[in-house]
């Protein structure tokens, strides 16, 4: 029985030009930590092989303050190492404003995008995404704001996270020539394929898309199945983690990157040996009848 094509370590981030690596590192609890610790995490990241790092101002923020702690303490562990800048694909997002709760408004984004560059101490990030469909913003409006932050020089490439694909498709249309759409960030698990059936991915392939993975852990519920459905799920990446000798996690990771989209996995551990762990994912090899066995145990009945 054939295997699926392997994931190259590396992959091209949409029609950016920007080579990043074929997983990536998310920094949603990162807040919190020492700088020293901070600094022991990145260094883990990086030396692991996964260069794209992906935060965002709302990092940090509890419901009643720590909006940015996460791109601030980025911001002191790249000021006290400044060659890990070099080292990596930097990314963050913008676009959600506690209590309102979302603005996409050119004015509001220019300020957002400005106090991140502000809080990391960086005058360019390789890639910023309007964290959440803000439906009161014209799609026109949000490009033409991408549009003159690439121009100068704030930006190196530009995506969408949680829009639905007619949100995505309609932004499409308005994006400049010189800066196409380059990602989309979906949630996306062996217990979420939404994305898989609602054409999220199908518009990744079509427009040269990549797609950034969140939660592909599904909130720990891989690592710890309760329902007969998230056993299900956890037996069949098994039998495929086993054959591999790498873990149930190494696995899910591989069956995303597996579809042909190339969705890039977010690792969302705080713990070294766990980000170090990911790398195992590049050990496995799916053949079509396994990868199958973990979309029907997610979709609890046979398909037609």
């Amino acid at each position: 029985m054939s295997n699926l094509p392997s994931v190259p370590p590396t992959r091209l981030l949409g029609k950016s030009g920007i080579v990043t690596s074929s997983m990536a590192w998310g920094m949603w609890r990162f807040a919190g930590q020492t700088v020293a610790s901070g600094r022991a995490l990145v260094e883990a990241t990086l030396d692991s092989g996964i260069t794209l790092l992906d935060t965002a101002d709302i990092y940090g923020f509890d419901g009643i303050d720590g909006f940015g702690d996460a791109e601030s303490l980025l911001g002191r562990v790249l000021a006290e190492n400044k060659k890990l800048r070099d080292r990596m694909v930097l990314a963050t997002k913008g676009g959600i404003m506690p209590p309102i709760p979302y603005d996409s408004s050119s004015a509001y984004l220019e300020t957002a995008l400005n106090d991140s560059l502000k809080r990391m101490g960086i005058a360019r990030v390789d890639l910023y995404q309007i964290h959440r469909p803000d439906v009161l913003t014209h799609p026109y409006e949000i490009a033409r704001f991408a549009e003159k932050a690439y121009a100068v020089g704030k930006i190196g490439a530009f995506g969408v996270s949680n829009m639905t694909p007619a949100q995505t498709t309609a932004l499409l249309a308005f994006m400049p020539r010189d800066l196409p759409l380059s990602t989309i960030q979906p949630e996306l698990s062996p217990l979420c394929i939404d994305t898989i059936v609602d054409g999220t991915l199908d518009l990744a392939l079509q427009h040269d898309l990549a797609p950034l993975a969140w939660s592909p852990l599904g909130g720990g519920r891989i690592a710890s199945p309760n329902s007969v459905r998230e056993k299900s799920v956890a037996s069949a990446l098994d039998r495929v983690a086993e054959a591999h000798d790498v873990s149930r996690t190494a696995a899910a990771y591989s069956w995303i990157m597996a579809h042909p989209a190339r969705p890039i996995p977010i690792v969302g551990s705080q713990h070294v040996d766990r980000i170090r762990e990911a790398a195992d994912t590049y050990k496995v090899r799916w053949t079509r009848e396994a990868w199958y066995s973990v979309l029907i145990a997610s979709r609890g009945e046979k398909l037609p």
